[in-house]
């Protein structure tokens, strides 16, 4: 039986992290964090991840109010997820993604990353706690 990976993603104007499973779908990883040029730019290399890493479902981070509703942010998140699911042919799912960015700073400060670093490293670390979250619940 072929395995699959899953990928998450935390999609943000400027940068765009992305965490990968295993091949058991049991752990995420931090992958890659890359500068959003543009929503079709921003497809095309999310598919080569896709092609290039045998996945199948993608996770991406659905930015909700804090009341839990969806706002604008939300709507454009899942329009950029519609047209990545017909562009690759992959399932996507959506997961709250309300306090991921906090909660990666704060792994990233008790791990001693200096703040020039954490830039870097933020939405990775963020693309990979959405896509452990995905992993968690299935």
């Amino acid at each position: 039986m072929q395995k699959h990976r899953k990928m998450g993603i935390d999609y943000g104007d400027r940068r765009i992290g992305v965490a990968l499973s295993d091949l058991l779908c049991i752990i995420s990883s931090p992958y890659e964090m890359f500068i959003n040029k543009g929503e079709e730019e921003s497809i095309r290399h999310l598919d080569k991840i896709i092609k290039e890493n045998d996945v199948d479902e993608v996770v991406m981070g659905l930015p909700l109010n804090m009341d839990g509703t969806e706002g604008e942010r939300a709507i454009l998140h899942k329009a950029f997820g519609e047209k990545l699911a017909n562009f690759s042919n992959v399932k996507v799912h959506y997961v709250d993604e309300r306090l991921t960015s906090a909660e990666a700073e704060e792994i990233l400060i008790s791990s001693g990353v200096r703040r020039e670093k954490r830039k870097e490293l933020i939405d990775k670390l963020s693309a990979q706690i959405i896509l452990q979250t995905f992993i968690d619940s299935i």
